[in-house]
């Protein structure tokens, strides 16, 4: 059996196109852009998964969610007429006037609920041979918003693999960035790393940190680009402020520097798209403390192997007292981290995901062609 394989792949600047390059590797009957016996598919809402889409729609396969949110690939891939069209498919003629609205005030689809409550979920899941998400929230939304099947939908939960660096940066180099960004020794490094969007709760982050630095030696490292110009201009001032480090997007080899350099990553979402972060599992994975955004996508993680905070209006407030326990009791931050890597090793080995890609892959490819083994 051979696999097709459609996903973005480096040099591409994105997680998924990380992800997708190592599970490849993994995969000796898979060939990257070309059909094979089945398709697996790599989705998501970035505009890069635009002709991956149509092909998994043409020729249907196994399909890898990293989003179960896409609402906003059909926001930035389609016309107007075309979108109110995909919205009334997916939830019936009496949306068209909610899906009309949704379109004219998509400026605010980064940050508003309702966008990320209609997921557009319903031509792939209809068509997909199965679909495989990373959690259990991602899984119940697609089957929530899947539609009408002649057969049952079959949604795989597959954790996200991990593949620690191939060179860990020496405690040198650790050493040596920490003194160039003006980092004491006992400073506690706490750390924001992608894409900066909206829904990654910057604004909460930057104003619990300006709570918290006034009763702890810490620091709040932002790494990454701005997705929109009005979260960059909403937190210029906040960015400025004493103890913040400003760095822009970080390569393969810097990332895992400025990771082994931080003490606790901060990885939030709200309003979320049921997605499970490429960067909180690799930080957890080297053994680091990682605050999300409480809710169903955190079921599979133990509650001691993480730390998570509420969404709505105690955020802020919840932020900055994690800050201040972490900051000051350096070794129950060092115990969460140690509880991290090892839930990480034992669930997220990328060998034992590579097999469960396989074994979905075969079984699709048994129900389409029984001939194919």
């Amino acid at each position: 059996m051979t696999i097709g394989y459609f996903a973005p792949l480096p040099p591409g600047r994105s997680g998924v196109a990380e992800y997708a390059a190592a599970l490849l590797e993994r995969l000796p009957s898979a060939r990257a852009n070309r059909d094979g016996d089945v398709n697996l598919y790599q989705l998501g809402n970035n505009q890069i998964h635009r002709d991956i889409y149509r092909h998994a729609i043409a020729r249907p396969g196994v399909v890898l969610l990293h989003d179960a949110v896409l609402q906003h690939f059909f926001l930035g891939s389609l016309n107007e007429a075309e979108y109110v069209g995909e919205f009334v498919f997916n939830y019936g003629e009496w949306s068209r006037d909610l899906g009309k609205d949704l379109w004219r005030n998509r400026a605010r689809s980064g940050a508003d609920a309702p966008y990320f409550a209609y997921p557009m979920l319903r031509r792939v899941a209809e068509t997909a041979l199965a679909v495989v998400v990373h959690n259990p929230a991602a899984a119940e939304t697609v089957l929530r918003h899947a539609g009408q099947r002649p057969t049952p939908l079959r949604v795989v939960e597959i954790p996200h693999l991990f593949v620690p660096p191939s060179e860990p940066p020496a405690p040198y180099e650790v050493v040596r960035l920490r003194e160039a960004l003006g980092i004491r020794p006992r400073t506690c490094v706490f750390a924001v790393f992608g894409y900066l969007r909206e829904s990654k709760r910057l604004m909460s982050i930057l104003r619990a940190f300006a709570k918290a630095r006034h009763n702890a030696d810490v620091a709040l490292l932002i790494a990454g680009e701005f997705v929109s110009d009005e979260l960059r201009r909403a937190t210029e001032p906040l960015l400025d402020a004493p103890g913040v480090i400003r760095v822009p997007y970080l390569p393969e080899r810097d990332f895992w520097l400025h990771a082994a350099a931080t003490d606790v990553c901060l990885n939030l979402r709200y309003p979320t798209a049921a997605e499970t972060s490429g960067i909180g599992v690799r930080l957890m994975g080297i053994g680091k403390p990682v605050m999300f955004t409480a809710g169903d996508e955190l079921r599979s993680i133990p509650e001691t192997a993480c730390v998570a905070i509420d969404s709505g209006p105690a955020e802020v407030a919840m932020i900055s007292r994690m800050m201040l326990w972490l900051a000051h009791f350096p070794r129950h931050a060092r115990e969460i981290g140690r509880r991290a890597a090892g839930h990480i090793s034992t669930h997220h080995n990328p060998e034992l995901c590579a097999q469960a890609f396989l074994r979905v892959c075969r079984e699709a490819a048994q129900t389409e062609d029984p001939k194919c083994a």
